[in-house]
């Protein structure tokens, strides 16, 4: 086609649409801020990295917020988690899906991976400019883009994919939002997702839980509920039932969730197996009920004198929070562009030839596949997107 394109961000969204753009016969320059792309993704796949997830369509769109099911069901068939399977498998990293439905790297290492997809972009033609932090955007077309390093440069089009504003030492530290801002933009402000909470835990409970999980319990924040295993720390909780309940501790003015420690159980079936208990209310229970470390510690400090009040107890243990752990910890971020500001097909609508892909757009998912799979998806939606942009451009 002739025209050119410069992708912002050597993260997945960012690779992606580099190589999708270079495969729709675009001249594509990819520039990122540190030394090498791909850090935050090396950085997720330490301990195995979690693809995607096989659960079916259909709910599978369920998982974001920021927009309708029907919208996330129409992202998701520009590059299904089947489709982001076979990719890898092309590139010679097969997949398997765990119990959990998650879908993981069988050697369970991102390392191989990038290395061979950056091989591949560097055999399409793509350029990448490293060391390159997009401090400014001057509106085109042409866009200028200005660097910190203070190099400028020109572009037909520009996919920004800067992520969110979590790990920041991957490069990912959303500082984006000053210029987007000056392009009149409307950004909701950045947020922890997917992240630990605080909570001031009496010293007993720190002395014999700490480091310990809360095993097959059940966590309720507002009107949602999320199955799974917490960690108790030395800041408060940690794991995937609240990170799938952000969002609703998000919008509480005072945070808390409560646990069911023995959710295949009721009520009455906990009094029962506390026959003839008497004294040590807690400590039998933890036999008779076969409680976890981290969960015994929890119903001590209650102070219940009778099975019925313990019962109730582990039924409903309510925890309050400070509120959630520095958003540099967290593994994703909520928050970003607002959604009024794009397209459907991810082009902002007062900008045209600029479009946005991955974690800087205003949504969030729980851990488990969903995160990587949209920023493949809309990586891919907004090379698509600009490529049509540019072709009617030089139509017209």
């Amino acid at each position: 086609m002739g025209a050119s394109i410069s992708i912002i961000g050597g993260g997945p969204a960012g690779l992606r649409a580099a190589e999708m753009c270079a495969e729709l016969g675009l001249h594509v320059v990819l520039y990122d801020a540190k030394r090498s792309v791909g850090r935050k993704f090396l950085v997720a796949g330490k301990g195995g990295l979690n693809l995607t997830n096989a659960e079916p369509k259909e709910t599978f769109s369920e998982k974001y917020s920021g927009k309708s099911p029907a919208f996330w069901h129409g992202i998701l068939d520009e590059f299904s988690a089947q489709e982001l399977r076979r990719w890898a498998a092309d590139l010679g990293c097969e997949t398997f899906e765990a119990k959990s439905g998650r879908v993981y790297l069988k050697d369970l290492k991102a390392a191989p991976l990038l290395r061979r997809w950056v091989l591949k972009l560097k055999a399409a033609g793509v350029e990448f400019r490293m060391q390159h932090r997009l401090l400014d955007i001057i509106p085109g077309p042409p866009f200028r883009l200005l660097f910190e390093n203070g190099t400028q440069a020109n572009s037909d089009a520009v996919v920004l994919a800067l992520g969110g504003a979590s790990w920041p030492d991957t490069g990912s530290d959303g500082l984006w939002g000053v210029f987007l801002k000056k392009l009149g933009l409307k950004i909701s402000p950045l947020a922890p997702a997917n992240c630990g909470w605080e909570h001031d835990w009496a010293p007993e409970v720190l002395t014999a839980a700490e480091g310990k999980p809360l095993k097959n319990i059940r966590v309720i924040a507002g009107n949602k509920s999320s199955a799974g295993e917490l960690l108790l720390t030395h800041y408060g909780l940690e794991g995937g039932p609240l990170y799938a309940l952000g969002h609703s501790l998000r919008a509480m003015e005072h945070p808390s969730i409560s646990i069911d420690l023995k959710p295949a159980h009721s009520i009455e079936q906990l009094v029962a197996k506390m026959e003839s208990a008497r004294k040590n209310i807690a400590d039998e229970a933890r036999l008779r009920w076969k409680l976890s470390d981290a969960a015994h510690a929890l119903l001590a400090g209650r102070n219940c004198p009778d099975a019925v009040s313990l019962a109730h107890e582990a039924k409903n243990v309510v925890i309050p929070f400070k509120g959630p752990r520095p958003i540099a910890e967290a593994i994703s971020t909520a928050g970003g562009l607002c959604w009024e500001e794009l397209t459907d097909d991810l082009m902002v609508k007062k900008h045209p030839g600029l479009f946005l892909a991955g974690e800087m757009i205003d949504w969030e998912a729980p851990t488990g596949g969903y995160l990587l799979q949209v920023c493949f998806s809309t990586g891919t939606i907004a090379a698509h997107s600009a490529c049509k942009y540019l072709k009617e451009r030089r139509e017209g």
